[in-house]
């Protein structure tokens, strides 16, 4: 472990309106008082496992080694789906074997995973709908402890993992698809940025809409218009200088985009 306080992201789609996270933080702290807590987001859409897994994705390369990420979006609450923890190279992950984990598994492949099945590390009384509280976050608190991954229950080869849609050329065309929206309405897609180089595209197409500014930041058209560019995620991100894309365009997650030459 590393030789700071450790550190616990929590990444939910649970909101703030709620007592939900306080519940989760307050079960860490209880058995990890020395632990650092980091919200990622609790604002995933509900039950969206997709959004909740590029998130993750997007966040775990930023934190430091010994890190422990704990991200709850889990539809399938107390059914037989199986909760994880693992390694995926200095991180720590623990979530719902839904898909949850499918970016980061991308990315970079898990060096090791456990089911959670050793009831020392729950909560005496675990709910049949609140397993982030009752199961992940003491199971969290008590890596940020020192216990051992390989204590947590056996281990298993591989996660769950969910299709991700992927950017194919048709009809020379490289077509992708909104992937997040951010809070600024920036429209955040699937193509990655070596592949809008190599594809050099000279118009990005969405909902009939032909954008043809190809910029490298927002500023470099005027404010309202919309533009494509290399957003910090390293992903292809169509944006409206100092507005809404979402609004402007009358689109969102799950529409198509193509880059056109």
């Amino acid at each position: 472990m590393p030789d700071f306080p450790p550190i616990i992201t929590l990444l939910t789609d649970f909101g703030t309106a709620d007592q939900y996270v306080a519940a989760m933080k307050g079960v860490i702290l209880s058995i990890a008082p020395q632990a650092r807590l980091v919200d990622v987001s609790h604002e995933v859409e509900s039950q969206n496992v997709l959004s909740g897994a590029y998130l993750l994705a997007n966040s775990v390369p930023w934190f430091p080694a010994g890190t422990i990420h704990l991200a709850v979006v889990d539809p399938g609450v107390g059914s037989e789906r199986r909760i994880i923890a693992g390694r995926w190279g200095d991180q720590i992950i623990i979530a719902p074997d839904n898909g949850l984990v499918s970016l980061v598994q991308q990315d970079t492949p898990a060096a090791e995973i456990y089911e959670l099945s050793n009831r020392q590390y729950f909560l005496p009384e675990v709910s049949n709908t609140f397993h982030g509280r009752d199961i992940m976050a003491p199971v969290a608190a008590h890596l940020a402890c020192g216990t051992a991954l390989s204590a947590l229950g056996a281990p298993i080869d591989h996660p769950l993992i969910i299709r991700v849609p992927q950017p194919e050329v048709i009809e020379n065309r490289l077509v992708g698809q909104v992937m997040h929206v951010d809070r600024f309405g920036n429209l955040v897609t699937n193509i990655k940025a070596d592949q809008f180089r190599e594809f050099a595209p000279k118009t990005v197409h969405i909902n009939d809409r032909v954008i043809s500014s190809l910029v490298v930041t927002y500023a470099d058209v005027p404010i309202g218009r919309p533009l494509a560019v290399v957003g910090s995620s390293n992903m292809l991100e169509i944006s409206v200088n100092q507005g809404d894309a979402r609004a402007e365009l009358a689109v969102g997650v799950g529409a198509e985009v193509f880059l056109a030459r």
